[in-house]
């Protein structure tokens, strides 16, 4: 008899998850504490197991959701009870979203807004650890172009160090003229969360408006973007 109301005790997660799952399709995830969220998203990798103590956890390590997915695997890892599952679920989360992101910059072009654009870019590598420089390519609706290769995944794009992408002028033109683009926009993050463009940013910049005014392209923007930031150099009117 007391092994059965153990094992009745030990599993009052399953109708745990219930409740909250059934609160998230009533109320909303707006109406979810943030650790309710991250316990949902626990209960896809971690089966067997009440999930809200860890959940619990990860925020207080990290201090946000937000936090939670910028973590590295061995950040996540450290945490009791986390494992590659989870990991790759994150990575898998963040993946979908950056997709999502990038379709919906399509639907509208940037002359019009640059939310979709700034926002995919800051889902697809804002939060890197190194700098990466990416280049996307505008069609002459100024519309994100859909390469058939890579779409919607990889833009051409130089990785680098933690304070500085080592960047090819000559291959990101070369690269423009064969994928057929009317127009750029280049993009890179800042890993140390500033959004101040440095000197050496400014300088490649205003090389890059050269070389493509001299193709007959134009730059349309330059974005530096942090985790939850971005800065415009057209709309800061150095472009």
């Amino acid at each position: 008899m007391n092994n059965s109301n153990e094992n009745k005790s030990d599993k009052h997660y399953l109708g745990h998850r219930k409740r909250l799952r059934d609160k998230l399709t009533q109320s909303g995830i707006e109406n979810l504490q943030d650790y309710e969220i991250v316990e949902l998203l626990l209960t896809f990798s971690i089966p067997q197991r009440d999930v809200k103590p860890i959940a619990k956890e990860l925020l207080k390590k990290f201090g946000s959701i937000g936090g939670i997915f910028d973590a590295s695997p061995d950040e996540l890892t450290a945490i009791p009870y986390v494992k590659d599952k989870t990991v790759e679920l994150v990575a898998f989360i963040k993946a979908v979203s950056a997709i999502y992101r990038k379709e919906k910059a399509t639907e509208r072009p940037v002359t019009e807004t640059l939310s979709g654009i700034t926002s995919y870019c800051i889902e697809k590598f804002g939060d890197k650890k190194e700098e990466e420089f990416y280049v996307i390519h505008l069609d002459s609706r100024f519309s994100l172009m859909q390469r058939e290769s890579s779409y919607p995944g990889r833009e051409f794009h130089f990785s680098g160090t933690i304070d500085r992408a080592v960047v090819y002028p000559r291959k990101i033109m070369e690269d423009a003229i064969k994928s057929k683009a009317y127009a750029l926009v280049i993009a890179h993050n800042h890993p140390n969360g500033s959004l101040q463009p440095s000197d050496y940013d400014i300088k490649l910049t205003r090389a890059l408006d050269l070389a493509a005014k001299s193709l007959g392209l134009i730059l349309y923007d330059h974005l530096i973007v942090t985790s939850s930031s971005y800065f415009s150099f057209r709309e800061n009117r150095l472009l």
